[in-house]
């Protein structure tokens, strides 16, 4: 099994608000699209610091996580962020990555979204094509 990266559309989620109470306009909503490494054993989204400028997120505290080494580091969490891929959207939080590291779609976005990695073709999938069905077990 190799590597699944996929496009995903970020959105500022405070500008969603704004817009729905009409404080300001659709064209106005902070958004910008990345290409992201989809990675079942992170927990949450990563993102580095160009797109959270992109979206101008404010930093809303700091979270210790484990890196691919092994090792500890304390990184900020920015958000709200609103993550679309195809038809589907949460909203979270994202760890905030230096530089221009990679960015990472983690395992609850890709559960709340209803979405899967096909193992032999690397893809990122629907598992229920009629719409996300959210577990209550």
């Amino acid at each position: 099994m190799g590597l699944t990266y996929a496009n995903i559309q970020l959105q500022n989620n405070a500008d969603i608000e704004f817009f729905r109470r009409g404080k300001m306009g659709e064209d106005e909503i902070r958004q910008v699209g990345i290409k992201v490494l989809v990675n079942k054993k992170s927990v949450i989204p990563t993102i580095n610091e160009a797109t959270r400028a992109a979206l101008d997120l404010p930093i809303i505290g700091k979270r210790w996580s484990q890196i691919y080494d092994g090792g500890k580091t304390e990184l900020p969490v920015v958000g709200s962020i609103r993550i679309k891929y195809l038809d589907r959207w949460c909203i979270t939080s994202a760890l905030l990555l230096p530089d221009d590291q990679e960015a990472l779609l983690g395992a609850i976005p890709l559960e709340e979204m209803d979405l899967y990695i096909h193992p032999a073709r690397n893809e990122l999938l629907v598992v229920h094509p009629e719409g996300p069905v959210m577990s209550l077990k």
